[in-house]
């Protein structure tokens, strides 16, 4: 069977301001690429370059990927034109797609729109802005939420990454045929290691962009009272975002014996941390699906996670231990239930097989295939 032709374009991807922005974007593509033939286009601002438009064409992991920089001002008008225009040169570089995969419902995908309209090239869009979610919707300007709906009813299919966002969508008045599909994960790379000695401690982990709804202060507070209540425990934690104000606190409380805080690190890197940990915790506000529960299970790794958003939905028994928001006594009880085991869990092969059953790059290739063979079939006969 011929290999169809995929542009990828999104509102975030991985870029030289933003090397971490949109990664999860970048892996739909890879995915994708088992079975497509895919190239992605992206464009963004940037207020340090002299030149109207900078053109950064690779092959990164096997895809060519067009990232285009233009230069940035402070006029949000002038700069949508100049994103479009990017867009718009970009795609003359790039081969005639059979179909468009735009991701997230920004202003930016009027450039989908646009290549429907101008060339009838159906598009499908994968969502993932927490800005779109229920209960964020009254915070949400009505400029946003009208340029979403807009998008939205000119795609063939809404592809939300959890349910909790399926329902936020339809709560917006979107009416879009929908259809779940997940962040994938790099089985390959998120793989069980077995251990070589038996600790002596239970190993906790944290991994994020450590922004404040994702309470990473509350997860060294509630570490350093199970300490301070003679349990042994260790944790790391961690991520792209201030970690200064986090080694601030670890030293006030003398606990750096036992906590460790790091910077950003690589994707192989979070694995190897994974595989080293007893237990991811996750502690955020709000997570449109949160992925790292997803990659911690990959490497066989049972998760503490708060019942929020897109991440209640991978809170399963034998997986994972679900606590309500905001909740620090709830917390630190469930860690202290871990620590002295009166939780049950599945082997590490059974929540690792959890994982690559759904959410591989196989798993998500066939699921975003199946939506595609979808679309140009209905295209070939209207």
């Amino acid at each position: 069977m011929k290999r169809k032709k995929i542009l990828f374009i999104s509102s975030w991807f991985p870029n030289k301001l933003e090397p971490t922005n949109g990664n999860f974007v970048q892996r739909h593509a890879e995915a994708v690429s088992l079975s497509c033939d895919v190239e992605i286009l992206h464009a963004i601002g940037n207020f340090d370059q002299e030149e109207h438009y900078v053109y950064d064409d690779k092959i990164i992991n096997g895809i060519r990927t067009l990232i285009i920089y233009y230069r940035n001002s402070n006029n949000p008008v002038q700069n949508f034109l100049r994103r479009m225009r990017a867009y718009l040169n970009g795609f003359s570089k790039l081969n005639r797609p059979d179909l468009i995969h735009a991701n997230v419902l920004h202003n930016n995908m009027l450039f989908a729109v646009y290549l429907k309209k101008k060339f009838k090239i159906p598009f499908v869009v994968t969502e993932h802005w927490t800005a779109l979610q229920k209960q964020n919707l009254s915070k949400t300007s009505g400029n946003i939420k009208r340029i979403a709906k807009y998008i939205a009813k000119h795609a063939e299919y809404i592809l939300p990454v959890s349910y909790n966002l399926l329902e936020s969508l339809k709560e917006l008045g979107i009416t879009t045929p929908m259809k779940v599909i997940s962040n994938v994960v790099d089985t390959d790379v998120f793989t069980i290691q077995s251990k070589t000695e038996v600790s002596d401690h239970v190993k906790f982990l944290h991994i994020s962009s450590l922004i404040p709804r994702k309470r990473p202060k509350d997860i060294i507070n509630a570490v350093h009272l199970l300490y301070q209540n003679g349990y042994k425990v260790s944790l790391e934690i961690g991520g792209d975002g201030d970690t200064e104000s986090l080694i601030a606190l670890v030293k006030s409380l003398s606990a750096e014996k036992y906590i460790q805080v790091f910077d950003a690190i690589s994707y192989a890197e979070v694995a190897e941390k994974m595989q080293n940990s007893d237990y991811f915790i996750l502690f955020s506000e709000n997570e449109t699906q949160g992925c790292v529960i997803l990659e911690s299970y990959a490497c066989g790794k049972p998760v503490i996670s708060t019942k929020v958003g897109g991440a209640a939905e991978f809170i399963i028994d034998g997986l994972g231990i679900g606590i309500e928001k905001d909740n620090t006594d709830q917390l630190y009880e469930a860690l202290e239930k871990l620590c002295r085991q009166e939780y049950f869990f599945k082997n590490e092969s059974e929540i690792r097989n959890f994982c690559v059953d759904r959410y591989s790059r196989k798993a998500i290739d066939q699921q975003f295939t199946e939506v595609y063979n979808e679309v140009l079939s209905k295209n070939k006969t209207l």
